[in-house]
């Protein structure tokens, strides 16, 4: 019986080690290093390892159980998804951990006692989520790797029924090839050619190949598409405002169809201003391609908004897949779109939607770099990707630029087909390059690896195109209850703060828990950063390690009007480290807000958007001082429950006395002007000056609130307009044209001007 290492067992019973990783202060670390440290070619898990998610701690472990010659199994849990924190802690085991139970059948009798064969085995390893600044992160705190039977060899292991899997690339091409009339050997021994395995090393066998396309016939491709549409016109009956379209083809069989269910709608309308559209999953059996269109609510949880089959993949599909979409949404087009990196596609959105900031899914084109550079660079590997992630993070062009040549030469990738194409397109996936534009968080490695675990949620390769969309309407109800039950838990529960600043406190009444939890990792960093005052209104802040460098900021308190050359807020709706450092520096207590996007708050849906009227100039100052009243109403009435009620009893009584007095015609001053739903900019602050009055400063210089301010030109900022280099975000008024925008006066509309406007 062979022994490999010695064990390691867990510190603690709730998962906590004292790892070094887990002492010491708190300083920023890009997102990606985690990645980049579990690409090391040392295979053997060790405490302490991080990962960016349950599933690729299972794919580690897996493969290194693959090497010592025995499979895995996930064994028991600590929480449930979708309660509390969820799943807290988990554990691996070796196949043959356990012992075998017999379990009662329904007529009372005992199950015959079939050959089993777990025997005890002790061989685990166990994996603990942190979250700390909410971040979530997966740690090995737990790890024993002797067994007590015999491990298999190489050429035994693979027939293990956990490793004789297919991917789905492996189905299209035995599709493809048995529609060319190709006999199974023959397949094998091609993809055994291709993959460049020895003889019968494939991690599947003939057997499986035969039950595939056994799976395949057994089919009714031409029944089953209509059956899907008599579902479809079922559902409409039921719903009016369930959408679907169709397409036939020449022969009579169904070429497209597409659909979106009314609460998908809903939330279209409310966060629809970025979306991920996944075509990057078939339906071999349909020999279908799909495509779905999912997006990211106010809670951080992702939300269905439509879907599509595809009988071919060129860019007439894709031209109609996206018409179609928009004529469900009532014509709007998202701000933002992700999608892989797909040429066709890429043409058909250049063309039906041409004003979308169109970006690739970062962790596709990762994906592939084992395939594509592994070979090529040999042990340089693991650096190149450490550097390539160090280039993706980047804010600055120029940086970007240079360290990109840098690369280039140093691993002598001159004329690298991959290498050319990818720096060709480098403004659809380079983070300096998409900075300015609203994306929600969607362009992350873990957001991507939690959408592709959202679509598997409803997703099988064998699915029955009916039981699919049955599953798919049952995906949504439960994003449907599961956003209700975030509601009633913000109410019940108090959201904990960490630094005590006002701010803080201020931002935790606005704020979804998600949103405020991105805003609070930004002040906790915050105190790293020193603020250098360049002139009135221009500021450089960069972190105390650092002598030289740092970020711009541009701060007009007057205005309200803030801006970083990080262009966080551009890209997340969330004020940056560098802002919140100038605003605390400066004696200012409250968010603007503007900076408080509607889109990140609690009630957010076309029901809940506030409607503003373009009142006389008199009337405005009033309307911001009810503005500022109410945010500090709020922020003293959560205090106590006493206060709460209260309040909510006052208010109910002036609501009812408002509602007695007649409403404004519909002329002169009673225009109603619809904030838009992709816009970042809050509809209630959106007045003609773009003042608002929760914005506390010096209270010597404190802002009147029932007094308009006047635009006129500041020398300060004037000055600084002249040197900045980076684009001024939207100024918030409405008496003029974005080309006559006094504030963005001489910018590249076209280039700078922020995604989501």
């Amino acid at each position: 019986m062979p022994e490999i290492t010695n064990i390691a067992k867990e510190t603690s019973e709730n998962g906590t080690d004292s790892s070094q990783d887990d002492i010491g202060s708190v300083e920023e670390m890009p997102e990606d290093t985690i990645l980049s440290r579990q690409t090391s070619v040392n295979l053997v898990p060790f405490i302490g390892q991080r990962f960016v998610s349950q599933d690729a701690a299972y794919e580690f472990y897996c493969s290194f159980a693959k090497q010592c010659g025995f499979s895995i199994r996930r064994h028991r849990t600590r929480g449930k998804d979708g309660v509390g924190r969820g799943i807290t802690r988990r554990d691996f085991t070796c196949h043959r951990g356990g012992y075998p139970q017999l379990k009662p059948s329904e007529d009372g009798k005992l199950q015959r006692n079939r050959k089993s064969s777990r025997c005890g085995c002790q061989a685990f390893m166990r994996i603990v989520k942190r979250a700390d600044f909410n971040v979530p992160e997966w740690r090995i705190t737990g790890f024993s790797n002797v067994h007590n039977h015999e491990i298999l060899k190489s050429n035994e292991v693979q027939l293990i029924p956990a490793y004789c899997t297919m991917s789905p690339d492996d189905k299209s091409r035995i599709c493809m090839f048995a529609k060319a009339g190709m006999l199974v050997r023959q397949m094998l021994r091609l993809m055994e050619l291709e993959k460049g395995v020895k003889l019968g090393c494939l991690p599947f066998t003939e057997v499986d190949v035969r039950n595939l396309l056994q799976s395949f016939r057994n089919v009714d491709q031409d029944n089953d598409p209509i059956d899907l549409l008599k579902m479809c016109k079922e559902m409409k009956d039921k719903d009016p405002n369930f959408k679907y379209d169709y397409k036939i083809d020449c022969n009579n069989r169904l070429e497209h169809i597409a659909w979106s269910y009314a609460s998908s709608m809903r939330l279209y309308e409310a966060f629809g201003d970025a979306m991920v559209f996944d075509t990057t999953h078939r339906l071999d059996a349909y020999d279908m391609l799909l495509g779905i269109w999912i997006g990211v609510d106010n809670h951080g949880s992702h939300c269905f908004f439509g879907c599509v089959l595809l009988r071919d993949e060129n860019l007439q599909s894709f031209s109609w897949a996206l018409k179609t979409f928009l004529g469900f949404m009532n014509g709007k087009a998202p701000g933002t779109i992700l999608t892989d990196q797909n040429l066709w596609l890429k043409e058909a959105i250049a063309t039906e939607i041409p004003r979308v900031k169109h970006a690739f899914c970062i962790w596709n084109i990762i994906s592939r770099f084992s395939d594509w550079f592994s070979t090529l660079l040999g042990s340089q590997y693991d650096n190149w990707k450490a550097e390539f992630h160090r280039l993706y993070n980047l804010h600055s062009i120029e940086e970007y630029e240079v360290g990109w040549n840098e690369m280039v030469e140093t691993y002598r990738l001159d004329g690298n087909k991959h290498i050319v194409s990818l720096y060709a397109l480098r403004s659809y996936w380079g983070l300096p390059f998409l900075r300015s534009f609203f994306f929600a968080g969607m362009t992350s490695i873990i957001q991507s690896e939690t959408i592709n675990t959202y679509i598997q949620r409803f997703l099988s390769a064998q699915s029955v195109l009916d039981n699919f969309v049955e599953q798919a309407a049952r995906v949504v109800d439960a994003k449907d209850q599961a956003g209700a039950k975030h509601k009633v838990q913000r109410n019940v529960q108090k959201v904990p703060l960490k630094t005590g600043s006002p701010i803080e406190s201020h931002a935790a009444t606005v704020l979804t828990p998600y949103a405020f939890s991105k805003l609070q990792e930004e002040l906790v960093l915050a105190p790293q950063y020193a603020s250098l005052m360049v002139d009135e209104s221009y500021f450089v802040v960069r972190h105390h390690k650092e002598m030289d460098g740092g970020y711009k900021v541009i701060w007009v308190p007057h205005d309200e009007f803030i801006s970083c050359s990080c262009h966080n807020f551009e890209f997340t709706g969330i004020l940056c480290r560098h802002v919140l450092r100038v605003l605390s520096t400066n004696n200012c207590f409250h968010i603007p807000d503007q900076y408080l996007p509607m889109r990140w708050r609690e009630f957010t849906s076309s029901l809940d958007k506030p409607t503003l009227f373009t009142l006389p100039s008199d009337h405005m100052g009033k309307v911001q001082l009810l503005q500022s009243m109410i945010s500090t109403l709020i922020t003293e009435s959560v205090e106590t429950e006493e206060r709460l009620n209260l309040v909510c009893a006052e208010v109910s009584t002036v609501l009812s006395r408002i509602k007695g007095f007649p409403t404004a015609s519909n002329g002169g001053n009673a225009i109603a002007y619809e904030s838009p739903s992709d816009s970042l900019i809050l509809a209630e602050v959106e007045d003609s000056e773009g003042i608002g009055q929760s914005f506390t400063c010096n209270p010597h210089e404190c802002i009147s609130g029932g007094k308009l301010k006047e635009r006129g030109s500041r020398d300060g900022l004037d000055l600084y307009r002249k040197r900045r280099r980076f684009s001024i975000p939207y100024c918030g008024q409405y008496s003029h044209d974005a080309n006559d925008c006094p504030v963005m006066e001489g910018e590249d509309l076209n280039g700078d001007r922020l995604g989501f406007l």
